[in-house]
């Protein structure tokens, strides 16, 4: 089976995006594959259950922003790494990943998210 991955990528990007803006339903209407497996612990499985937390967190912080830093597709996987603010000037780093049918649709998802520290102990930068 051979993936576009140049579509996943915008796909994986666009259905954040969407989803991170406050309109999850749409989000997943048109990018997410029949069943919706989730491995954040903070969110339940399934699609209905991202609509809500993604309701709910664009009711309590509207004013969150992301930036798409870099994304890397390989197979039927896609990673995206992000920028993320949230207000009182938080900034966190996430990477998430998401595995895509062959139809082209999300089907799972798995992430990681790091508070970017006011200082660090070397000049790197957390990208």
């Amino acid at each position: 089976m051979t993936h576009d991955l140049t579509a996943n990528k915008n796909n994986a990007i666009d259905f954040y995006r969407t989803a991170y803006a406050g309109d999850p339903a749409s989000a997943v209407k048109q990018y997410v594959g029949d069943n919706y497996i989730q491995h954040n612990p903070l969110v339940g499985d399934g699609k209905q259950a991202f609509i809500d937390y993604f309701t709910e967190m664009a009711h309590d912080y509207p004013d969150k922003s992301i930036e798409f830093v870099r994304t890397i597709a390989q197979d039927d996987l896609v990673a995206l790494h992000t920028h993320q603010t949230w207000p009182g000037d938080e900034h966190y780093v996430t990477m998430d990943f998401f595995r895509f049918d062959e139809n082209g649709k999300i089907v799972e998802h798995w992430d990681a998210i790091q508070e970017i520290p006011k200082q660090a102990k070397n000049e790197n930068g957390m990208y």
